[in-house]
């Protein structure tokens, strides 16, 4: 309770928060006295109630899943209006006056207006819990409701609304100083209001926070964030939420034709954001599916890992040998870096893999945590009747996870299968012996001087002199959490053993390439990478790029001469 406390309090410093800000300080400047205290009861209640309660509720009646969003939408426009409109914003008050308790209605404070105006920004607010309180709340109406989930949520709520009541004072402190200008400050705050509404109906609002997550330090982003993610916080999650847990189960069952055990009831897909490949593009359940009898086989993914990219084409074979048998993939998008949350990207992506099961964008790694991931890719193959019965982290396994599709199918009433699925893919060479690292200043390993933030030269020894498994900058670097930025001459070298070499790359500025050596050479187009053309690369998109194919694993040296402007992220290996 005390981790989601503390995130809530940051959350309300993100800019997720900036759709709600025009209303809270509103608030702050409008009202009676007591009405920001209203405001922050009221989100408080109502963020808490549509996080745990009311997905069952709309499960119940069959609602809309964005009815929630569309009623937010609606109030702002009403209390926007009412703050532009003479007249209009006393009669509300006097309305919402009647919620409250006798004394408070009395005294006429604006308590009730703004407990109602606070139930509606608590709607609005729900999409920015973060993944502390969606690892929690699993949305799904089969899901139990536990006293857990409910004082986690109502944690998070408190948190926030701590944060958002001190703005609030803080907006009517300057408020006084502007008593002369008091209508036109409420005008302005009305037409903020009325403004934030029309952008949520055109989604802006959700296209700004994806498009703020590629330039704004995470820190800003996601103050929460290293907190959220921390093994500490995610092992406190799984207990909370009753995920399995990251551990592998099922191989040796599905291996030998018995039974596959049972790791209990699978949560739902939770604050996940754009879906592909589905009916109109509309979100899936695993309530729904196992309402249909389907077996789910859900694969976390993220579309720059070299590691998911090699079972992609196990996945589509599955698919298209068993969905007419009752057999569900659904790919949840986990994305490592911000660039990867963009959802032109990821469309992109499923494009260029061939992918035509449903995708969900996982950006908060709501789902993630929910089943208490830790794997790219990861599997867990769910029963008709909602239950993990299959786990499998990283590459390999086909053989089992196949048996175990079949099975799972078999009890659910499908015996006529046909022979089974045929796919091949590239396996990573035995000889391989350098590991994956990256170029930003969270996981860089292996480096002869370490990358650190901020921009800066750098001097690299000569490629000869480097021993197996180091890497060298050289140049000038922009370097930051998660990437490193050519910011003048800039250059890499390293010493490398493995067959394959890739590297994720992007390029903010428009096209930019960059030239290969190879053992000193310009690298020859029969060790060249399919994305390397007479020993250049030329950077288009944010993706992995294939740099190295050799006829088999060996130790060489590589450099890569950088434009300015190009991004590396990650190396991996094969």
């Amino acid at each position: 309770m005390l981790f989601a406390l503390v995130a809530g309090a940051a959350t309300a410093l993100s800019p997720c928060v900036l759709p709600v800000l025009p209303a809270v300080l509103g608030a702050g400047v409008t009202g009676g006295r007591r009405r920001p205290l209203g405001v922050v009861t009221g989100l408080v209640a109502a963020f808490t109630f549509a996080t745990v309660a009311l997905v069952y509720v709309i499960d119940a009646l069959g609602l809309p899943d964005d009815l929630v969003r569309t009623l937010a939408i609606v109030t702002l426009l009403v209390f926007g209006i009412s703050l532009l409109v003479p007249g209009l914003g006393g009669r509300i008050e006097s309305w919402g006056s009647r919620i409250a308790p006798g004394p408070a209605r009395v005294g006429g404070d604006g308590f009730g207006s703004g407990l109602v105006l606070g139930a509606s920004l608590g709607f609005v607010y729900t999409p920015c819990a973060g993944p502390i309180l969606a690892g929690v709340i699993t949305v799904s109406a089969a899901q139990d409701f536990t006293a857990g989930k409910l004082a986690v949520a109502l944690a998070y709520a408190v948190g926030s609304g701590a944060v958002l009541y001190l703005l609030m004072l803080g907006g009517r402190r300057v408020a006084d100083r502007l008593s002369p200008y008091r209508a036109w400050v409420q005008a302005a705050t009305g037409a903020a209001m009325v403004a934030v509404a029309l952008a949520m109906t055109a989604e802006l609002d959700l296209e700004f926070q994806n498009a703020i997550a590629d330039d704004l330090p995470s820190v800003l982003v996601n103050p929460s964030g290293e907190l959220e993610q921390s093994e500490s916080v995610a092992d406190q999650l799984a207990a909370v939420s009753g995920a399995h847990g990251a551990a592998e189960g099922g191989v040796a069952e599905a291996a030998a034709g018995t039974e596959l055990p049972s790791y209990g009831q699978a949560p739902d897909f939770v604050a996940t954001g754009e879906w592909f490949n589905t009916e109109r593009d509309e979100p899936l359940s695993i309530a729904g599916l196992a309402a249909e009898d389907r077996v789910v086989l859900i694969d976390f993914w993220t579309y720059t890992c070299i590691n998911c990219i090699r079972t992609l084409p196990y996945l589509t074979a599955w698919d298209s040998e068993y969905r007419d048998d009752g057999l569900t993939v659904v790919g949840v998008h986990a994305p490592e870096f911000a660039f990867e949350k963009d959802a032109g990207n990821v469309a992109a992506a499923i494009e260029r893999h061939g992918i035509h099961y449903p995708v969900v964008q996982d950006n908060e790694l709501g789902t993630w945590n929910a089943f208490a991931n830790r794997y790219w890719p990861a599997k867990y193959l769910i029963d008709a009747d909602g239950e993990i019965r299959f786990v499998h982290f990283g590459e390999g396994a086909y053989q089992e996870t196949e048996a175990a599709i079949r099975s799972l199918l078999a009890e659910a009433g499908d015996e006529r299968l046909g022979r089974g699925a045929s796919a091949t893919t590239e396996r990573i060479d035995p000889a391989l012996r350098t590991p994956e690292t990256y170029l930003g200043t969270d996981r860089a390993a292996g480096w002869v001087e370490a990358p650190v933030a901020g921009t800066r030269g750098y001097d690299a020894p000569a490629p000869g002199a480097l021993g197996l498994n180091e890497f060298a900058l050289d140049g000038r670097w922009e370097v930051d959490r998660q990437s490193a930025t050519a910011a003048g001459r800039a250059a890499i070298s390293l010493s490398f053993q493995a067959r394959r070499v890739f590297l994720v790359l992007g390029s903010a500025r428009g096209p930019r390439s960059f030239e290969l050596l190879l053992d000193g050479e310009p690298i020859a187009a029969g060790d060249a990478g399919e994305d390397v053309g007479s020993a250049r690369v030329t950077v288009r998109g944010q993706r992995l790029y294939r740099l190295v194919d050799l006829p088999r694993a060996g130790r060489h040296t590589l450099e890569l001469a950088f434009e300015p402007g190009i991004s590396g992220y990650a190396f991996t290996f094969g």
